[in-house]
C-alpha cells in the first residue's frame, strides 16, 4: 500500500502478509479523500478509524495533517503494525486493540470522521449495529461524517441516517450523518 497524499506521499508501506485484513485499493482511498478535501480542513478534525487493519486510512489522513486518531482493530498483529508505523512517520495515532462493538458501547471521543472498514461478509445486523452505535452513543460531531466501507452486494440505504454512497469498483463508502447536518452532499 502507499500514501496517496500530504507530507508522506507516494511513500510505500508494507503489512505483514499474516494480517487478516483486505486494504482499501489506491483508486477507491483516493475517491474518498476527493470528497473529504472538499468538506474538512484535515488538521481540525478527530478520526476514528475502526477495523483499521493495517492503518491504511489513517497513514493517509495523518499524512494530510490530521493529528487526533485513534486506530481501533481487534487483531494484536494489526494494532501492533500500526503502533510501529505510527512511530516510524511521527503520525500521532493511537491504536487500540479492542472489540469495536464494546469499544463503541464505551468511549467517549466524539469524532468528525469515523471510518468504519469491517469485513465485507459481516451481516446486515452487524452493519446497523456500527451505525446504531455511534449515534446512539453521540459519538459523531454534527458536521461530520460515518462512512462504512462494503462490498457491492451490501446495501445499507434502508440505515438510519443514511445520506448517500459512492462506489468504486467492487467497492462501496456508504455516508452516514446527523439530519440535521448541511454537508454539500447530504441529500445526494
Amino acid at each position: 500500500m502507499r500514501i496517496i497524499s500530504g507530507k508522506y506521499k507516494g511513500r510505500k508501506i508494507v503489512a505483514p502478509k499474516k494480517l487478516p485484513v483486505r486494504p482499501t485499493t489506491d483508486l477507491a482511498k483516493e475517491s474518498l479523500f476527493n470528497i473529504l478535501n472538499n468538506q474538512f480542513y484535515f488538521d481540525e478534525i478527530i478520526v476514528l478509524d475502526l477495523f483499521s487493519g493495517t492503518g491504511n486510512i489513517s497513514y493517509e489522513f495523518a499524512s494530510r495533517g490530521c493529528t487526533q486518531l485513534t486506530a481501533v482493530d481487534g487483531d494484536y498483529g494489526c494494532v501492533n503494525f500500526i503502533k510501529k508505523t505510527a512511530k516510524e512517520f511521527d503520525f500521532n495515532i493511537t491504536s487500540i486493540k479492542s472489540d469495536v462493538f464494546k469499544f463503541l458501547e464505551k468511549t467517549p471521543i466524539q469524532a468528525t470522521i469515523i471510518f468504519a472498514d469491517p469485513p465485507y461478509n459481516f451481516s446486515d445486523e452487524q452493519f446497523a449495529t456500527i451505525s446504531n452505535l455511534v449515534f446512539t452513543n453521540n459519538l459523531l460531531e454534527e458536521s461530520g461524517y460515518l462512512i462504512i466501507e462494503h462490498s457491492a452486494h451490501t446495501k445499507l440505504e434502508k440505515l438510519k441516517n443514511f445520506s448517500f454512497s459512492k462506489k468504486y469498483g467492487g467497492c462501496v463508502f456508504s455516508f452516514f450523518e446527523h439530519p440535521e447536518a448541511d454537508n454539500e452532499y447530504n441529500n445526494n
